[in-house]
């Protein structure tokens, strides 16, 4: 009898010490997950109110056609990790620059400041690309300063864009002496340049695609403007978000770069080599 009651009072030491180890693992399992749950809270972006997000139409950073590209993909993401509610639309390039600086837009993507955009956007980089100037075969053009001689040498660009600082020299110097086309997006300059209505372009990586294809490969070449990368990014209306949010949604992107998410994003899109190039940047322009 004395060793039953040794035998039962065993057992309930046992199940006791076994229900405590088990209650103190969840607690210790559980506590990293709800401190992390109340920092997230804490320190995520504000999501009282829904926010708005503007893509454009360009390449393979977002074709509205097939409702895919880079900025797609990498703003589905940021949404999600946000928690909040985002209204997704597409622009124009130049109406989005408007609406940013009037606070009427809170987001877009793929963005470049300059000192004018810098006033009333601030960014959170997530890659860097390099520019290069497409032009026609038969304009006589086998060297940047080339252009400058050549008086017939018309140049596309999309309404609203700048590029990096030797391009941004070229379009200043040939809108100055009303050799310069604006478009409000890529094909109608492809189109143009075919019928010779102008005779080069500013183009970077995002368009290899079109440019790759039979009809613009044929009768085009390009040349570098050997200017280092420039830095690319979330671009956040400073009017329409306090410096705090900004630092808040700029976390996000830092944190989809630091977990290899945006270069997973970019290799979809384009070569290993490629991607990481694109990628791996300066954090500050």
């Amino acid at each position: 009898m004395g060793g039953s009651i040794f035998s039962h009072f065993f057992r309930q030491r046992v199940l006791r010490a076994c229900a405590s180890a088990v209650t103190l693992s969840l607690a210790l399992f559980a506590s990293p997950a709800i401190h992390a749950a109340d920092s997230g809270a804490a320190s995520g972006p504000d999501c009282s109110r829904p926010y708005t997000l503007a893509l454009h139409d360009h390449g393979l950073l977002y074709s509205a056609a097939t409702d895919t590209g880079i900025d797609k993909d990498f703003a589905d993401e940021l949404i999600r990790r946000s928690g909040c509610k985002v209204n997704v639309s597409l622009m124009s390039r130049a109406r989005i620059w408007q609406l940013i600086e009037s606070g009427a837009l809170d987001f877009s993507l793929s963005g470049i400041t300059n000192a004018q955009r810098d006033q009333f956007a601030s960014f959170a980089w997530y890659f860097s690309n390099k520019y290069y100037l497409l032009v026609r075969k038969d304009a006589g053009i086998a060297q940047l300063s080339d252009v400058a001689r050549n008086e017939r040498f018309q140049l596309g660009v999309i309404r609203g864009f700048r590029y990096s600082a030797n391009a941004n020299r070229m379009v200043d110097q040939l809108s100055s002496a009303n050799r310069v086309s604006q478009a409000g997006g890529l094909e109608p300059l492809y189109d143009a340049l075919l019928l010779n209505r102008i005779q080069g372009m500013i183009m970077e990586p995002f368009d290899y695609p079109v440019v790759q294809e039979k009809r613009i490969r044929d009768v085009t070449s390009i040349i570098s403007f050997d200017d280092p990368s420039v830095p690319h990014g979330l671009i956040m209306s400073r009017k329409a978000l306090s410096a705090t949010e900004q630092d808040k949604w700029r976390a996000l992107v830092d944190g989809m770069l630091a977990d290899g998410t945006v270069l997973r994003i970019f290799q979809k899109y384009f070569n290993a080599e490629l991607a990481a190039a694109m990628v791996q940047f300066q954090s500050k322009p």
